[in-house]
């Protein structure tokens, strides 16, 4: 399981030590296919859920419905609320994540339930 995101705002210590503060992947555009990109992060399995909202980091007021959920597409797990702040703040994403996410033409692969169980026992672990 590859975190998506690991910023110092939104994981902890546990989930590894590559946390990196969101600040520091702040762009001034978006990749050219951003919103294709977008689709592929709304579209991802939700493993945990919960209720509510949680407010831009950034600073903007705005909130975000269910940015605590936690999606994966099985081999990639990331907040609920990465999408607004790809799609608000251009962060970057990893070159691995874009490469598979390219190859695949931004479309999620199947993921099977044990899989998905398997990736949430993960996320628990470092939650």
């Amino acid at each position: 399981m590859k975190i998506l995101g690991l910023f110092e705002e939104f994981w902890s210590a546990k989930a590894g030590d590559s946390r990196a503060s969101i600040r520091d992947h702040l762009r001034e555009s978006g990749e050219a296919d951003e919103s294709a990109l977008l689709k592929y992060l709304d579209g991802g399995y939700e493993i945990l859920s919960f209720m509510g909202s949680v407010n831009d980091v950034l600073g903007s007021d705005e909130r975000i419905l269910g940015g605590d959920n936690i999606l994966t597409d099985g081999e990639w797990v990331w907040r609920g609320d990465l999408w607004f702040y790809v799609a608000t703040y251009h962060v970057s994403l990893p070159d691995e994540f874009l490469q598979r996410v390219r190859s695949r033409r931004y479309v999620i692969p199947e993921v099977s339930r044990e899989n998905r169980l398997a990736v949430y026992e993960e996320v628990r672990r470092i939650l």
